[in-house]
């Protein structure tokens, strides 16, 4: 089974800060996690405040992603939208098709 995750830490999450799943607005320094497996075609996107212990679901997660590098792609995408903040959510899926 080929899967793939990443997570960057310390983004500076944008006025209006991040939705979740859980119905909590996060605001402040975040952690965002993303993994995908090949077996069920998806990625699922977490974030937490940095240096906590709970990792809740960034609201629209998880997406269908086709391919590891879709997930990364979506991966970057969902930091713009962190950094933008509004009540952020998972960007829309066309982000996954890589320009080529």
């Amino acid at each position: 089974m080929t899967w793939a995750s990443w997570t960057t830490r310390g983004v500076f999450a944008g006025r209006g800060g991040v939705s979740t799943a859980e119905a909590v607005l996060l605001t402040g320094e975040l952690d965002v996690h993303t993994t995908w497996t090949e077996a069920d075609g998806l990625a699922h996107v977490a974030v937490q405040h940095s240096g906590a212990t709970e990792w809740l679901t960034l609201a629209g997660s998880p997406a269908p992603c086709a391919s590891e590098e879709a997930s990364r792609t979506l991966h970057d995408a969902v930091l713009l939208a962190v950094r933008a903040g509004n009540a952020a959510t998972l960007p829309h899926p066309d982000v996954t098709t890589p320009a080529g």
